[in-house]
């Protein structure tokens, strides 16, 4: 390898000839390091594509900055020639740069041909040559070479290589680019000495190469740049399809590539489109609300994800079929009908919990396909059978209603699926993660408990409760999640109990206005607090007593909150946005002086989704965060309200 004193990217890199395990070490380190934006990107991905896409964000890395942070075009071309030839050894099985390394095992897992990213060099050495473009016909031609390739190889690492899709990613690519251009007539000018808009629109508005070189900005530029804008939008418009032709676990990103590109001309409008002085950039809180947007599109659409037959774009969408052996299909163990209804069943379970929309539901984002589905599954049985507790009616009514759901889940579970849509799923889910049914019996007896129970003389009482309704929860979760160690069912159980009890708190008023009172006499007697009172929070003495179960609830999430650490690794971001969540509304709580009866406390769903994005950076659980915060804030004193109270 040649010294490249000129490129800082090179100087932590591994010697020719490291092992593929160092190679991907610092592809993946130069791609969450580099360039901002990849671990959100990443994070929304499957997990078994991120090596993939970090070490061809490697490779486009390395290609652009020969050709843009060398300053001599000799030498520059020179090391794009030496780039070229290390791509040549790495498809003729011999890779010696630590790109090339870790991106042999991806061109071979994926099958990707030569050609883009051969194409992306011829693009890099034009740039060295041409700094001005005649036409928009020449402009579009670089693209082809600039753009294009980095979306024709996205597809290869997603399983795709037909030639529709590829056309269709070609606009998107190609506005992308132009986008930037917008964006960066200035730097590119300043810089590189670049002009990226053709002269023939410059000319129809009367300008120059000159004017631009000059920075005269004057309505002839804001035409020109209004004019430049709608073409741009125009081309993203047709590769919008594209989103929907690709497998659901994929579509979010492709979605959000065309949104932020479309948000950089909106921010190109918002300045005045003067981009010769100034810059426009999207802000972090601009690409929340965008990611906010394409979630809620997500989460609306995901329900539609099951259809009846396979489209010619899309891969069987049951997840189910394809962890089931060809062998055992083909001996009729699985027929069409029951892959059918039990696809069904589980359409009907995403249905109910996204209806819901409680915050578990968000946090399944990011889960393995199966997982998600078995999370659904779960949620809905534990909500049709906590409706009925809650719904108008008798206690005999409800409590026969309950009884109904325990002889459904045995029927279900002995392969009768005839009482509910959602058994089926139920069943698969219960057998395929091994989940304990005495979990489930467990749960309807916590939700028997509301019908029955009206006061808990103790907080030991309470926490029996607590087990039912949401312990049991948090160790169904667990079997989804994956663990080893003996010691996480202990602390899932610690984990719902702190759940519940930030419910308790935060509910304290709606529940006493159904007759429900959950928090332990033996506190209100400490508390000198009496019944009536937690419907209005006018004694200083309810706040107090609220106060005190809130610190009770920080004990069970600090003892809970390893529990991250020990689940499979694709499920620790799921588990760690739940914690957060709850954690944060009982924060939010006390930041609020325990005034839980003005109004309900909640979080938006801007708020639930940063929460999901710090969740999908890179190494975020090793820090055990929740665990120091809780620890940070017993050793400070317990809860705001107690410290000032004094």
């Amino acid at each position: 390898m040649p010294p490249l004193v000129e490129l800082e990217i090179a100087r932590t890199a591994p010697p020719p000839g490291c092992s593929v395990a160092e190679a991907q070490r610092y592809t993946r380190w130069l791609a969450t390091h580099h360039y901002e934006n990849f671990n959100v990107v990443s994070w929304l991905l499957p997990r078994r594509l991120h090596q993939h896409f970090y070490n061809l964000y490697a490779y486009c890395r390395w290609a652009d900055d020969l050709g843009d942070e060398v300053a001599d075009p000799a030498r520059a071309l020179e090391l794009l020639d030496w780039w070229e030839r290390e791509l040549h050894l790495c498809y003729a099985g011999q890779p010696s740069h630590p790109v090339f390394v870790a991106l042999e095992p991806t061109i071979r897992a994926c099958d990707i041909p030569i050609k883009p990213f051969a194409d992306l060099l011829i693009a890099f050495r034009q740039d060295q040559s041409v700094r001005r473009y005649a036409t928009w016909d020449d402009m579009i031609g670089y693209c082809l070479y600039s753009a294009n390739p980095v979306g024709r190889l996205v597809l290869y690492l997603c399983g795709y290589c037909d030639a529709e899709r590829q056309r269709l990613s070609d606009f998107t690519c190609t506005a992308l680019q132009l986008a930037n251009f917008w964006q960066d007539v200035a730097r590119d000018q300043d810089e590189r000495g670049r002009i990226y808009i053709p002269l023939d629109r410059l000319g129809a508005h009367g300008l120059s190469f000159a004017d631009i070189e000059a920075k005269r900005f004057d309505a002839c530029y804001v035409a020109l740049m209004k004019e430049l804008i709608a073409d741009t939008r125009a081309l993203f418009a047709q590769g919008l399809p594209l989103a929907q032709t690709v497998d659901s676990m994929l579509r979010l990103d492709i979605e959000l590539f065309s949104r932020g590109g479309l948000e950089v001309l909106n921010s190109i409008e918002r300045i005045g489109y003067d981009t010769l002085h100034h810059r426009p950039a999207i802000s972090r809180s601009t690409q929340i609300r965008m990611l906010c947007r394409a979630l809620g599109s997500k989460i609306a659409a995901f329900g539609k994800s099951y259809p009846a037959e396979p489209t010619q774009y899309e891969p069987h969408p049951s997840t189910v079929l394809e962890e089931i052996p060809e062998g055992e299909r083909n001996k009729g163990l699985v027929s069409s009908a029951e892959a059918q209804r039990l696809r069904a069943s589980y359409e009907e379970c995403d249905r109910i919990a996204r209806a819901a929309r409680s915050s578990f539901y968000m946090s399944f984002f990011g889960m393995r396909r199966e997982k998600r589905l078995a999370m659904c599954a779960l949620y809905a049985f534990m909500r049709l059978v906590d409706d009925v507790s809650d719904e108008k009616g008798d206690a005999e009514a409800k409590q026969k209603g309950l009884a109904r759901w325990r002889g459904l889940l045995d029927s279900a579970l002995a392969g009768d699926f005839s009482g509910h849509k959602i058994l089926p799923a139920l069943a698969d889910t219960v057998g395929r993660f091994q989940i304990p049914p005495r979990y489930l019996h467990d749960l309807i007896s916590g939700a028997e408990m509301d019908l029955t129970v009206r006061a808990y003389p103790t907080f030991d009482r309470l926490a029996e409760y607590c087990y039912r309704v949401a312990g049991t929860v948090g160790l169904c979760c667990l079997q989804v999640f994956g663990y080893r160690d003996p010691k996480a069912p202990d602390l899932a159980e610690k984990l719902g109990i702190a759940f519940q009890l930030t419910n308790i708190v935060r509910d304290v008023r709606s529940d006493h206005e159904i007759g429900r009172i959950y928090l332990p006499e033996e506190d209100l007697q400490r508390f000198h607090c009496q019944p009536e009172e937690l419907a209005r929070g006018e004694n200083p003495a309810a706040r107090e007593l609220l106060a005190f179960e809130a610190d009770r609830a920080w004990r069970f999430y600090e003892e809970g909150a390893p529990l991250v650490r020990l689940v499979s690794p694709d499920s620790r971001a799921a588990l760690w946005a739940l914690i957060r969540t709850y954690s944060t509304l009982l924060s939010r709580i006390e930041a609020k002086e325990f005034d839980v009866f003005s109004s309900r406390i909640s979080l938006s769903n801007a708020e639930k989704v940063h929460i999901l994005l710090i969740a999908g950076m890179r190494g975020w659980w090793k820090k055990d965060v929740i665990a120091k915060r809780v620890g940070d804030r017993r050793r400070a004193g317990g809860p705001v309200l107690r410290r000032r109270a004094g």
